[in-house]
């Protein structure tokens, strides 16, 4: 598991437009390398925003939460996987090649859909990725929501859908912290968890929100978790850079 706190924090993209996005982009500058592209903005501006990002080098986590059809799933992911190719060479005022596209990093499908729409869904990633010769993204499935309070069931409910996940040869799961420790216990080192509903310890942008099973960016990584999901403590700060770097600071002390 990577040790550079950068590729350990996914920035929720969550914003109304574009323009807002570009000006968090360029105000985060080098603070952060991935990206979360979700409904807001994908629905508003399609493909579009995920090329902005790649052409400036930047990850990109598609998170659209595939749930469909095995087969239509199946060509959603392929789709998906041809971002991975740059339409053009991003140039320079100069003419000049930037050479920063970065391929789409990683995409979410919905565990509900079952056994068979998750292995299509693998399966398409990694045929489609050895036909364009690039980096197959990472898939991981979203098991349940972090905005739904946890009950007594909701352990045992996300461990057997990281089970079906992993049997059907997803790469990880999308899952609260609360459930982070035990699925890295229960799943092994190398399966991907990605946490969303992470809070500064203190400061602005602690506050829950909507979200319900929430932990600090110390208690995710110390937890099992490989990916940070952070989006209103730095999207909604004063200085987002600063916000950045304090979580960056928080996660680098974790591990």
């Amino acid at each position: 598991m990577q040790n550079d706190p950068k590729q350990r924090l996914i920035l929720a993209l969550d914003v109304s437009d574009f323009d807002e996005a570009r000006r968090l982009i360029d105000r985060l500058g080098d603070a952060v390398e991935i990206y979360k592209v979700g409904y807001q903005l994908f629905v508003a501006y399609g493909p579009f925003v995920v090329r902005y990002l790649q052409a400036q080098g930047r990850k990109v986590f598609l998170d659209l939460k595939f749930h469909d059809i095995p087969n239509t799933v199946s060509n959603a992911l392929s789709s998906a996987v041809g971002l991975s190719v740059p339409p053009h060479d991003a140039l320079k005022a100069d003419g000049q090649s930037l050479g920063r596209f970065a391929p789409l990093f990683m995409a979410t499908v919905h565990t509900q859909g079952g056994a068979e729409m998750m292995k299509a869904a693998a399966e398409a990633a990694r045929k489609r990725a050895a036909e364009l010769k690039v980096d197959r993204p990472l898939v991981v499935g979203v098991t349940v929501l972090t905005s739904d309070a946890a009950t007594e069931a909701t352990a045992g409910l996300v461990l057997d859908r990281a089970r079906l996940a992993k049997e059907s040869g997803l790469d990880g799961v999308v899952a609260s912290v609360k459930e982070a420790a035990m699925l890295r216990r229960e799943m092994g080192k190398d399966f991907v968890i990605v946490t969303p509903g992470i809070r500064p310890a203190e400061g602005a942008g602690s506050e829950a929100g909507d979200q319900k099973r929430v932990d600090t960016p110390a208690g995710a990584i110390k937890n099992g978790s490989s990916f940070l999901v952070v989006g209103r403590p730095i999207v909604k700060a004063a200085d987002p850079k600063s916000a950045a770097e304090s979580i960056l600071s928080e996660i680098a002390a974790a591990l």
